[in-house]
């Protein structure tokens, strides 16, 4: 192997060149470093040391590239999940509370979502938020109570919601979906049972069912000469339509 003679460059130069590289000066070179005298370099071997940096920052900047290019396009497992819309106005959510006097109604604001990372039916998450103060019983005196404190509370708690935890098939259209069900500021678990059709034909409908004890959530109170239960059961039917991917499996 050929090698370099003596530099006839200072050696303050050469501790230049190899810091430049991102190399160690050679050992006892710290202590020549103000002579005159040159200093015998093998080329080779600042060679090797040169390629491995190089191909070291190569390899660094194409893991970045690879980061870079998963952020910005989501993979083909994302994109084959089907995305669903929920139509409010051919859906509904009601409820009903036994009780001497009738205690029904419906609400007239809210929104639904129903969403999916893949085709399994049981990676769904369904996102219900009800805004409180439209409760719509048909009376005027009924819908104030049930806005007041006493009740749904909405001035402070201006949002009833339900957002699952858990999807359970249960049978070839059913499930019972698990999730955290809030009413007046208290969040507590509950279920819901779904039952499905239309299932994989782009368009479906889902009929669900709720029973959860008011006095669970701080609505301890009454209204004045009308005895009323603690069940409350609660009614979803919602329409949905699947806007892009690909149909939803689903256990037969």
């Amino acid at each position: 192997m050929r090698e370099i003679a003596r530099y006839p460059c200072h050696s303050r130069d050469v501790a230049d060149f190899a810091f430049s590289l991102g190399l160690d000066p050679p050992i006892g070179f710290a202590s020549s470093l103000g002579a005159a005298d040159g200093l015998k370099l093998t080329a080779a071997t600042y060679r090797r040391k040169f390629v491995s940096i190089r191909s070291t920052l190569s390899t660094m900047r194409l893991a970045v590239l690879c980061v870079l290019a998963s952020a910005m396009f989501p993979s083909s497992s994302r994109a084959q999940a089907p995305t669903f819309k929920i139509t409010t106005e051919d859906s509904s959510i009601k409820f009903a509370v036994k009780a001497s006097v009738a205690i029904n109604g419906t609400f007239d604001k809210w929104d639904a979502t129903l969403t999916f990372t893949s085709t399994d039916v049981t990676t769904g998450v369904l996102d219900i938020k009800i805004q409180a103060d439209s409760v719509n019983t048909g009376s005027g005196m009924k819908n104030g109570k049930l806005k007041g404190k006493d009740f749904f509370n909405a001035d402070q708690d201006p949002l009833i919601t339900f957002l699952s935890k858990k999807i359970v098939q249960t049978g070839p259209t059913t499930f019972d979906v698990q999730g955290d069900f809030t009413i007046r500021g208290a969040t507590k678990p509950q279920t819901l049972t779904l039952t499905v059709s239309g299932v994989g034909t782009g368009t479906g409908d889902i009929h669900g069912t709720m029973v959860f004890d008011r006095k669970d959530y701080g609505m301890n109170k009454g209204i004045p000469f009308v005895h009323i239960g603690d069940s409350v059961d609660v009614t979803v039917d919602l329409h949905g339509k699947r806007i892009s991917g690909p149909p939803l499996v689903v256990k037969q």
